[in-house]
């Protein structure tokens, strides 16, 4: 059940206590002035189907948590905490009067807020905040005396002026991975993990009174133990520790399977979730152990997050990463996630649809891309020049023979294509793409989605921060379309 808020209030309503004088040039106060509150809410509230039942908490709440821990990287417990002791991060979530009596909600709520707020959802908001941004008085639209121009010379070059083209704007994409918080994936460690969640399984099953089946915990433990305290261990003593966790944990399944088929129904349903990652598990470690392999389709590194896959990079500082791979694109300075996957892809496949969903927004192709060199592949290429689309770098192939590049276009290019760099990097330091610690699928996808809207409220209220000081200097309001 859903029940609508009052809506964004001034910051003159906002009840303080005695000797409390809030700010208006506070962040947050401006940060609240920039999310159009009122159209977030109707999408939020169709989430609540229910009519019946306890009264959720209000999207200002559920979403002003989420930003507050997306910008400063807190706990579940401290973004509770720190919005009770704080009247600015109050206003910001739609607090009609300071109240540190108790916390705002309790912190386990963070998970309902961030299942809620999917990434779907969060793209949409993206799109408001953007919609909202156009409104917004910029830098660009500001006209200083010496570019003013009188009515006869505008209306020379109202009439110099070409057709519109066909084609405008320019569109930067770009791929990278947010590495979730796992430990490094070894195949003794997994299987030493996997053998211990078997053991707590059979411990679950078994019935007081009953002979409990044998699982030789304890010598399976200083089996493993061996090889984790040698220093250096060779490439057979490794090979030997896998073979007998194998066989071990092969043991405990079959008692598993056993204790299961006399006393169905006695495992709850994450428990039997673990153990069908653990069967899988084991079909994978057992296919590389006898064909002495070290990689398999689809290989599981985690038994509690079983949807990550390594994602091979090719970086200096890491080559392989554990997480979601995801393409954003860069408009004008805003920026989009276009798609993301659990699974390595090629981002080149993508590159149509995050074109044709520009020409969706704006009406028209984009004038160039800026991309990768593993975007340039035949079919991409073929399809920019049939919309006459410029996708920048070299031709496929060998260079034609007296051919003669245009090398002040093509460092332009990779100038212009920095811009997508520096929104992952500000994404990865200030947004918390550098390191996913949430441990649910959706819950991970929300965070992709919550860093990139956090990157374009960050530029929205930089935008805004600099008009107004330019304002102030001059000392009126420029004229706005």
């Amino acid at each position: 059940m859903y029940r609508y808020s009052n809506g964004q209030i001034r910051l003159s309503d906002f009840k303080q206590p005695m000797g409390m004088n809030l700010k208006e040039d506070n962040r947050w106060v401006k940060r609240a002035l920039l999310i159009p509150w009122n159209d977030i809410e109707k999408r939020y509230a169709s989430l609540f189907t229910n009519r019946k039942g306890n009264v959720a908490k209000p999207l200002r709440l559920a979403l002003g948590a989420c930003i507050i821990q997306a910008d400063y990287g807190y706990s579940d417990e401290e973004t509770a905490l720190q919005i009770q002791e704080n009247a600015y991060l109050q206003y910001f979530c739609g607090y009609e009067a300071y109240d540190d009596s108790k916390p705002p909600f309790d912190s386990s709520l963070m998970v309902y807020f961030r299942k809620r707020l999917t990434a779907e959802v969060l793209g949409e908001i993206n799109e408001m905040i953007l919609v909202q941004s156009k409104v917004t008085p910029a830098l660009e639209s500001v006209e200083t005396p010496a570019e003013k121009k009188t009515d006869e010379q505008s209306e020379t070059d109202d009439d110099d002026k070409p057709d519109p083209p066909t084609n405008s704007g320019t569109m930067i994409v770009d791929a990278t991975c947010a590495p979730s918080q796992i430990r490094f994936p070894q195949d003794t460690a997994l299987l030493n993990e996997a053998r211990e969640n078997t053991e707590a399984i059979i411990d679950a099953l078994h019935i007081s009174g009953n002979q409990k089946p044998r699982t030789y915990r304890k010598r399976a433990h200083k089996d493993y133990l061996k090889l984790v305290r040698c220093r250096k261990p060779s490439a057979k003593k490794i090979r030997k520790c896998i073979g007998q966790q194998l066989r071990y944990l092969r043991r405990n399944l079959n008692t598993i399977e056993a204790m299961k088929s006399a006393h169905s129904g006695m495992l709850s349903e994450k428990q039997q979730a673990r153990l069908d990652t653990i069967h899988k598990v084991y079909e994978q470690q057992k296919i590389m152990y006898d064909h002495h392999t070290h990689s398999v389709p689809d290989r599981i590194v985690s038994l509690s997050q079983p949807w990550l896959r390594p994602i091979v990079r090719g970086k200096a500082k890491t080559t392989v990463e554990f997480g979601a791979k995801l393409d954003i694109s860069v408009c004008d300075g805003w920026t989009r996630l276009e798609y993301f996957s659990f699974d390595a892809y090629n981002e080149a496949q993508n590159l149509v649809e995050m074109i044709e969903r520009y020409r969706a927004r704006t009406g028209r192709y984009p004038e160039r891309v800026l991309a990768d060199k593993i975007y340039r592949n035949r079919e991409n290429l073929s399809y920019c020049a049939l919309h006459n689309i410029r996708l920048s770098g070299p031709a496929l192939g060998r260079p034609r023979k007296n051919e003669e590049r245009d090398k002040k276009r093509d460092y332009q290019d990779q100038a212009d294509r920095v811009e997508v760099e520096r929104q992952f990097s500000l994404a990865k330091r200030k947004c918390g793409l550098g390191m996913i610690v949430t441990r649910l699928e959706e819950t991970t996808c929300h965070c992709l989605a919550m860093s990139v809207l956090l990157l374009n409220l960050r530029k929205l209220q930089r935008l805004l921060h600099a008009f107004f000081r330019w304002w102030f200097c001059v000392g009126k309001m420029p004229f706005v379309q």
